[in-house]
């Protein structure tokens, strides 16, 4: 497989919402038990980065601010750039036209300390390429007009060396990755709790131009329990192996 092996892993309601009031409501149990699944040097997944989209980053680490470019900058060399890190694992953001505002090259979660690996496009300006480098983020580019996540991923175990990673939201890339065969499993944390709200997500949404509603299956691996909480492991059903 010349791609990494991809690990969709979320924590979820018990009515699939993957955001919304309901957290913290039944408890830490199941943030803790989502954390050290993926997180722990004792954790099940041994990955060596995760991934998540633009709005996902936004929302939990660049909070929507706007990177400060140098629109003269001058213009950096073409391809990607790819340079060596102290940290042990990355944390890889889908940003196809450059948009997040970095503060910094490390990314920390919890305990967590990861190297920030940018996903771009040629939608990217060299104004962004430039501010990436500046702060020693090293960046892939995947696709013209939009995302090749099928792309993404060979540079990402070929070029970084990354042999599993999880797939961590949102709700559209996680679809659009399954729809196209490039998620191998689901890994679901989910707490006693729901909230109603109809306008949070759900852990999966398609989205017109990157994935329809064409159904997929899945095989059931392993159901664990801790406290009130339960951990589903699904195996993805591939029509073809990619």
């Amino acid at each position: 497989m010349d791609r990494p092996y991809i690990f969709c892993h979320m924590a979820t309601a018990l009515d699939g919402k993957i955001s919304g009031p309901y957290h913290g409501a039944a408890g830490p149990e199941a943030g803790q038990l989502f954390y050290h699944l993926a997180f722990e040097k004792d954790g099940f997944y041994q990955n060596q980065g995760w991934l998540s989209g633009r709005t996902t980053t936004d929302d939990n680490f660049t909070f929507y601010k706007k990177p400060i470019l140098d629109e003269s900058a001058p213009k950096v060399p073409a391809g990607d750039f790819v340079i060596p890190t102290e940290f042990s694992k990355y944390y890889i953001s889908i940003d196809p036209h450059g948009r997040l505002a970095w503060q910094s090259n490390e990314l920390i979660y919890q305990d967590t300390h990861a190297q920030v690996l940018e996903v771009l496009t040629d939608q990217a300006s060299n104004a962004y390429k430039a501010f990436l480098r500046k702060k020693q983020i090293p960046y892939i580019i995947a696709g013209d007009q939009k995302l090749d996540a099928k792309l993404a991923l060979k540079k990402l175990k070929n070029l970084f060396h990354l042999e599993t990673v999880m797939l961590g939201g949102g709700a559209v890339l996680n679809w659009s990755f399954i729809q196209q065969g490039l998620c191998d499993e689901v890994s679901l944390v989910v707490t006693p709790a729901a909230d109603g709200t109809p306008t949070t997500p759900a852990l999966f949404e398609a989205r017109e131009g990157l994935s329809d509603t064409t159904p997929v299956t899945f095989t059931l691996k392993g159901v664990q329990t801790k406290s009130n909480v339960v951990w589903l492991r699904y195996l993805v059903n591939h029509k073809q192996d990619n």
